[in-house]
């Protein structure tokens, strides 16, 4: 890290995904801060599967920084049942837009990684270096595969071209903008979902899968998007850097909080016939909190902020 800023507010970024949770925080991060010069396209004005698309974008276009937070992504059930397409659209995106960030004359590209890259039984925490040192999660490997993927063309792009990429793996995110449908969610907005429809429904009981031992570290959307401008200001040392927020929680702790957030009164029960996934997995955050940066909502807190979206923007019955 040079300690000279390479963005001014007047640089020109793209983010790519900004209609998703981490785009849009890091979109609004970016404007709450002052960058008045943010360019971001919807699916339909920009298909990034589309080669020919993102070469005609980028040509036209020339950020200065690219942001690329677009991702195919779902919880157990959507990986387990569609992973031709999270490794097909996974890789076509993140091909053509790291392509042509660099053919084009893009100076940095942040690249969002997903800690479902790191070994299943990787030592805990986990620090960077864990990548590739063992079997992965068989429950999303479509997924994680096009994730280091790009992991490895941005260091590949780098290493061949001199090309400031890098990739910024975070923790398991959770927040504003989430994605409540049953079959793409992940654990927070899944569990969430089914508690305010239980308490709509005055059920007496809402069953979560698995045994509720694994642990998870979590971070909220808006604390990932601060950690992510704060890196593409001050940061330029290629290969990946672990964000997340340090504080873990077991599923079985997640659910009678969410039970507590959004008010069921009914029991609690854990299905142990469905699948856990990873036992463990908490990131070693170490270089990232050595550099200065440091999260600002626990995850009790976070949760709070995201039901009170949820509810507002009358995401469900409500």
């Amino acid at each position: 890290m040079s300690g000279v800023l390479a963005v001014d507010r007047d640089s020109h970024i793209y983010v790519a995904g900004h209609r998703g949770m981490v785009g849009s925080a890091i979109t609004r991060r970016l404007r709450d801060v002052g960058y008045n010069n943010v360019t971001t396209r919807t699916h339909a004005e920009l298909p990034l599967d589309d080669s020919s698309a993102v070469t005609s974008f980028f040509s036209e276009t020339r950020p200065e920084f690219v942001v690329l937070a677009a991702a195919k992504v779902g919880g157990i059930v959507a990986n387990a049942t569609k992973g031709a397409d999270f490794i097909r659209e996974n890789l076509q995106i993140q091909t053509n837009v790291i392509d042509a960030a660099y053919r084009f004359g893009a100076r940095r590209l942040l690249f969002l990684g997903s800690s479902c890259i790191y070994p299943k039984y990787a030592e805990q925490p986990i620090v960077e270096e864990s990548l590739l040192t063992g079997p992965l999660e068989e429950t999303n490997l479509p997924y994680a595969v096009a994730k280091i993927a790009g992991k490895t063309m941005c260091d590949a792009y780098a290493k061949q071209y001199g090309f400031d990429a890098f990739t910024v793996m975070p923790s398991n995110v959770f927040g504003v903008g989430d994605n409540f449908d049953p079959e793409h969610s992940h654990v927070v907005a899944g569990m969430m979902r089914r508690f305010h429809e239980a308490k709509m429904d005055n059920l007496d009981k809402v069953v979560v899968w698995g045994s509720g031992t694994p642990s998870r570290e979590l971070i909220d959307a808006d604390d990932l998007a601060d950690a992510c401008v704060f890196l593409l200001e001050n940061y330029s040392r290629g290969g990946m850097i672990n964000v997340g927020s340090g504080e873990e929680i077991t599923i079985r702790e997640l659910a009678l909080l969410m039970k507590s957030i959004v008010g069921f009164e009914g029991a609690v029960e854990f299905d142990h016939t469905r699948p856990d996934g990873t036992p463990r997995k908490i990131m070693d955050n170490s270089k990232l909190m050595a550099l200065g940066w440091h999260p600002k909502l626990t995850i009790e807190s976070g949760l709070k902020k995201m039901y009170a979206w949820f509810v507002e923007s009358a995401q469900l019955r409500t």
